[in-house]
Order: structure tokens, then C-alpha cells, then sequence
């Protein structure tokens, strides 16, 4: 009998954080990369963290792991918009958690479009990002979305210093902020 991965949409927030968390999640889902970020300040860091993106599927790719990449274009204004009144916030409170709902609702809504079983976030791998916080958003998802989610807290079992080394190993650029224009001075 062959065996059926679930499909899984996974919100991808840079390389860096995709690497400990594809990692985990390979062996258990076929998993397409979604990399939606309409937070990430300026364009031109934009497009350096999604080609950083590509290389690593590519690099997965070169090692036979089956990952496919769903590509979005560039929408900041989403991102301003969404978190107008919100810039004074510090980092981790309220703007954090619409910008969190902003990628993670685009991303429910493909994955119901799309005919995914299930969708995740690479988020939680930070030490700096609220993996409680997350997952109410991505459960509140699910239901609004009927689409499973999958919580989850990547940092755990050394999540982060895992995809610390995978990224010096695969020379992946290790961005020094959030990516938000707000984050830039944190």
C-alpha cells in the first residue's frame, strides 16, 4: 500500500527560518512553500530574502527532497495599510500580531483555494516571534477557512540554533531584523 502525504501550504517568513523547520516537516508532508511577506522593508530586502528563498528549495531540490514554491508579488501597501495607527507599537505587541494575521489569512484562504490538507508557518522557529500568539491566529484560520492548521513551536528541541546551522551550511544570508521597516532600528 502506498502511503498519501497530506499536502501542506507552508508560509515561509525568510530561508533561514524555512531550513530547521522544512527539515522537521519533510518526512510527514508534501509541502509547497508559500513565500507571501508584504511586511518586509525595503523592496530590495525583499527580493534579496525571496531569491535566498529560491536557492534553498533549489538546494533541497539538488537533494531530492519534493518541495514545490508558490511565489507572491510584492504588496507593502497591505502591510501599511493593515498596521496604520500601529507604527509606535513595540516590537512583539499589536503590529506583530496583525502583520502575523495579514501573511497568515492570505495563507489559509490559498490553501483552502488550492486543495491543501493542512497549513503551517515557519514564524515559530524564532526565539523573537510568540508561538502562542501565532497559533490562536492560525487556529481562528482554520476554522474561518475550514482548512487544518498545524501548531507548532519550532524553536523547541533547538529549532533555532538548528537552523542556524543549517543556513551557515548552505550559505543562506541571515537577514539582522524582522523585516518590517518598523523592525529596522529594534
Amino acid at each position: 500500500m502506498v502511503y498519501k502525504m497530506d499536502k501542506m501550504l507552508l508560509h515561509t517568513c525568510c530561508a533561514p527560518c524555512s531550513t530547521a523547520t522544512i527539515e522537521r516537516l519533510s518526512t510527514d508532508y508534501k509541502i509547497t512553500v508559500l513565500y507571501y511577506n508584504p511586511n518586509i522593508y525595503p523592496k530590495d530586502e525583499y527580493l534579496k530574502r525571496k531569491e535566498e528563498q529560491l536557492k534553498y528549495i533549489q538546494i533541497l531540490k539538488s537533494k531530492n527532497v519534493d518541495i514545490d514554491y508558490l511565489d507572491c508579488d510584492y504588496d507593502d501597501d497591505k502591510f501599511f495599510s493593515a498596521c496604520n495607527g500601529l507604527e509606535s507599537e513595540p516590537e512583539g505587541g499589536k503590529r506583530c500580531s496583525v502583520c502575523f494575521a495579514l501573511r497568515l489569512d492570505f495563507t489559509a484562504k490559498k490553501a483552502k483555494e488550492l486543495g491543501y490538507d493542512i497549513f503551517a508557518t515557519s514564524l515559530t522557529v524564532s526565539p523573537h516571534k510568540n508561538a502562542q500568539v501565532i497559533n490562536a491566529i492560525g487556529q481562528d484560520l482554520e476554522k474561518k477557512y475550514n482548512v487544518k492548521y498545524l501548531v507548532s513551536d519550532f524553536k523547541k528541541k533547538d529549532g533555532y540554533k538548528r537552523s542556524i546551522v543549517l543556513s551557515k551550511e548552505n550559505n543562506i544570508y541571515r537577514q539582522n531584523y524582522c523585516g518590517c521597516k518598523f523592525s529596522i532600528w529594534w
